[in-house]
Parts: C-alpha cells; structure tokens; sequence
C-alpha cells in the first residue's frame, strides 16, 4: 500500500520548506529569506513520532497569469493538493492573515482535501496574536509551530494522524464512508455477559464463556459485517474497583479495556439486570463520556429480570443524576442469551456514530449562535458586557467547538450549559459528548495579566 501524501501549501516564505526539511529529517529543500526559493514540487519520505508518510513542499501560492512562471508554480500547487490525502495550509503567525492568505483559504475549503491550519513562527509571544487571527479562515483550530525550533510538532502529530494512519484512517466529512468499519467496544463489569453477547451478534462461539468471573483478559477484535455494514467488534475485559484488582494479570487486563474505549467510536456498557445499577458502572460510563466516545448503556439478561419495568425506570433515573454531563444516554434491554435486542443496540450505535462525526457548516452554525445570544444575551458582571462574537467547529468525532469574544473567563456556568443544552436541541447533535470551549482575545502587549 502506498503511504498517504501529505501536501505543504502557503503564500511564499511563510517556512514551507524548512517544515518540509524537519519532516523529512535532511536539508532536501532549499531554505533562504527571499521569497519564491521553491518552484517545483518536491517529495520525500516523512515520519513524525512514528507517523510515515510522503511529503510534497510546493512553490509559494501567488495570484499570477497561468502562463507566468509563478502561474504555472500555481498550477503545479494545486495538483499537488488535489491528489494528497491531507494539506498544511501555512501561514505565518508574525505577520497574521494576509489577504492572499484569505485566499488560499477560500480555495481550500471550496476543494475536497482534508485542510491542517499551520501558523508557522509562532515562538514566543510574538504569534500569538497571529494565530487567534487564524481562526477567521475558517479552517478550524490553527496549530501554533515553530518549523525552524521544532515546536508544536506533537500537536501536528495529533491533527495529521487521522488522515495518515493506515489503521485508524478517519474522513473529517459529514458522513462517515459506509465501507468504515463501525468500531465497537463493549465493556462492563466482570460477568455482565459481554463474551456472550458478542458470540451471539457474530453468530457463532468464538468467545469463551462460562459462569466463572473474568475468563476474558485480553481485548479481542473481531470483523463482521451487519446488515451488510461492517463493524470491527471489541470484547474486553470486565473492569472492577480498582482497590480490588490486586492481581498483576488483571491490572494489565484493565488497561487494555481501557485502551479499547480510546480506540472505539461507540462504547456499550452492559450491566447485569439482576443486580442493577453500581458505582462502578457509573465510574465507567463517565470514563467513556470523558474520552469523548458516544455511550450506549444496555441491561442485560433482561429475559430473568425481576420487576423489569420498575428496575428500568430506576436505572433511567439513576443515570440522569449520575451521568449529569450527558442527558438522554440510550438505555436499551437485551438477552445475550436469546440474541433479543442485539440488532437495536448495532442499529442505535450506528445512528450514534453518525452525530459522533458530524460536521455543521459554518454559516448554519453560526446563524443558531447568533439566534441564541440574541434571545438569550450574555449577563453583564459588575455592569461589564460580555460580547460572544462567534463560534466554530474545531474537529469532530466528538464534535468540538470554540466560542470566540470578549471577557469569556467570566462568563457563568449556567450560561455555559445554556449554550451547550441549546445546541444539542437546534441542531440535532443526539445524545453523544460534545465540547464547548470559550477563549478570549489576547491582547500580545498586555504583559500584566500574564
């Protein structure tokens, strides 16, 4: 398999190529002050923490004739771009967005490339100004990077792996492609029925079970396909206290499960109906919430339970109070016994991942914002308005957003939630974790407040 392409894209001397040199790990690229050094694309091979992939330094973007020489450098750029997995979309944060930047912008969010903002020659406070500029490009968030120094590498290292790990391949597209495997993992305590459960969905025993507590210890992956959809199906470990887990071999199992719920896009936590709900089950339900995974909570052996319409209603309560950072988690029943309910959990899990990816155009977005503070507007600390200037969609998968103004450090938890419970309701975001970040403009000057 060939190794994803990753493409270097900016006006001139914004430090394309001595990012390129970095990635690459040798002087391939010729680097100098004057503008326009790169005519030509240049490739090599990258690795970055473990990460390989190809790297193309194109010339610097300008705004010429196409039977120019910069014109026919353009050119070359955006073939580059059309063909790559990924583009680094420079700028350099000393000077801040130029209106050439503005236009690379415009450009590539009009193209079906998956876009990285990059604000290279943000060392020291000198970027910083440039780099909250960033976010008017409509890019998402930018990543502050030194290309020359070396910093920010490990936050480039987070916002490429998606679109250059072979295994963990992820679209930043509206909808997920059907072909990607729905990766579920299921979890609980031990003896809940998780291996059961699984042998049932599959259709055939390929987990052992028995009555005997903790039999699974690794995390095992299983492909398959439901409803001619394919699902990469992880049975874990079951997880206790952990002033219980004294034994080395369960201290490693645990963390496996863990890793498991890092990998997963949906988590269902299966508890036993004949013992109800436990601290321990909400531990580990707040853990999957907290890593950003959408949650399904089903009850199983649900075909013994005692009582079943009271205990689902004291469950539901349950959970309302102790899950109280996400309303409205699906609780569903099922028998791993007899298979009954095993299709609804795939069929909400799927539906769940798909408002776990969602993207909300900008314009959408921030028409809802607008309409929220106008018919809800900021409070006003100590007689001092708080202006929420507008919002953005950072990255999916949870959907995370950042909302930008004036004075956002004071802005009260309640209006917080008021935001977020808004915007799950208008725009459909279901029942998966989301994230609401507020920042203020920093004033680089202001040395006082730091």
């Amino acid at each position: 398999m060939p190794l994803p392409t990753v493409a270097i894209v900016g006006r001139p001397n914004v430090g394309k190529s001595t990012l390129f040199n970095r990635l690459v790990g040798k002087r391939l690229a010729l680097v100098d002050d004057r503008p326009g050094v790169t005519r030509d694309r240049r490739e090599g091979d990258a690795k970055l923490i473990g990460l390989e992939f190809r790297v193309i330094d194109t010339a610097g973007f300008e705004d010429e004739d196409p039977q120019t020489l910069p014109g026919r450098m353009r050119a070359q750029t955006e073939a580059a771009i059309r063909e790559a997995d990924a583009a680094l979309f420079m700028i350099d944060a000393r000077e801040g967005v130029t209106p050439l930047d503005e236009e690379i912008g415009r450009w590539l969010r009009a193209g079906a490339t998956p876009v990285i903002l990059v604000a290279n020659k943000a060392e020291g406070r000198s970027g910083e100004s440039g780099i909250l500029d960033a976010y008017r490009l409509g890019l998402g968030e930018p990543i502050g990077l030194s290309a020359e120094h070396g910093e920010g590498v490990a936050d480039l290292f987070e916002a490429l792996r998606p679109h250059v790990e072979h295994e963990h391949f992820e679209a930043e597209d509206d909808q997920l492609d059907s072909e990607h495997p729905l990766k579920l993992a299921i979890v609980g305590r031990p003896n809940a029925g998780k291996s059961t459960l699984v042998n049932r969905m599959v259709g055939e025993e390929r987990m052992i079970t028995g009555p005997e507590a903790g039999i699974t210890r690794d995390s095992i992956s299983l492909d398959w396909e439901w409803e001619g959809r394919p699902v990469r199906l992880v049975d874990t470990a079951g997880l206790r206290k952990r002033a219980k887990v004294e034994d080395k071999l369960e201290r490693l199992s645990a963390a496996d499960t863990r890793r498991a719920i890092d990998y997963a896009e949906v988590v269902v936590l299966l508890l036993d109906a004949t013992r109800g709900l436990e601290v321990q089950d909400l531990r580990i339900a707040s853990q999957v919430i907290e890593e950003g995974r959408a949650l399904v909570i089903a009850l199983n052996k649900w075909d013994v339970a005692e009582n079943a319409s009271s205990l689902f209603n004291g469950v539901k309560a349950a959970l309302g109070e102790g899950l109280a950072q996400l309303r409205d988690v699906p609780l569903l029943t099922v028998s791993a016994k007899t298979g009954k309910g095993a299709d609804t959990i795939l069929k909400v899990a799927f539906e769940l991942r798909e408002s776990w990816g969602r993207r909300i155009p900008t314009g959408e977005l921030n028409r809802w914002f607008e309409s929220a503070v106008e018919s809800n507007p900021p409070p006003a600390p100590k007689g001092q308005r708080i202006k929420l200037r507008y919002i953005t969609q950072v990255k999916s998968r949870p959907p995370t957003f950042v909302v930008f103004g004036n004075r956002t450090d004071e802005l009260p938890e309640s209006y917080r939630r008021y935001l977020l419970n808004a915007m799950r309701r208008d725009l459909k975001l279901g029942p998966v974790p989301v994230r609401l970040d507020f920042r203020g403009r920093t004033n680089p000057f202001d040395h006082k407040r730091r």
